[in-house]
């Protein structure tokens, strides 16, 4: 017989799917700004969450563990610069709210991404 505490955290691990299949992901999209080559990569980002905004945006690129973070410049544009090696896509994007929720968005941008494009996650 399973103890109490199982069956409170298969309660729990049930409501979260719950509420992400429910809720989906958020109306996002990465428009890939003039200025961005393999070392510097600047998006302007529209998140139409209502009563939220981003607080952190971070990018991962593939075979890597590591978030690197963006930088919030004028707007709604975010960006970063690799500095002397390039940039190796496919990105995944990983959004923190000030509401403190985070959403990821797997290989979102292509690696010959083009300037003036607009993506967003596949569903």
């Amino acid at each position: 017989m399973a103890s109490s505490s199982s069956r409170m955290l298969a309660a729990a691990v049930l409501a979260a799917l719950v509420v992400v299949a429910w809720c989906g992901l958020p109306p996002v999209s990465f428009t890939v700004q003039t200025g961005s080559d393999e070392k510097r990569l600047a998006l302007l980002i529209k998140y139409d969450v209502e009563g939220d905004a981003m607080a952190v945006v971070e990018l991962k690129e593939p075979g890597s563990n590591e978030w690197l973070p963006l930088t919030k410049g004028a707007g709604d544009v975010w960006e970063i610069k690799s500095g002397s090696k390039p940039l190796k896509g496919p990105f995944s994007i990983r959004v923190v709210s000030v509401k403190g929720m985070q959403n990821v968005f797997d290989d979102v941008l292509p690696a010959d991404f083009e300037v003036g494009a607009k993506y967003g996650p596949q569903e």
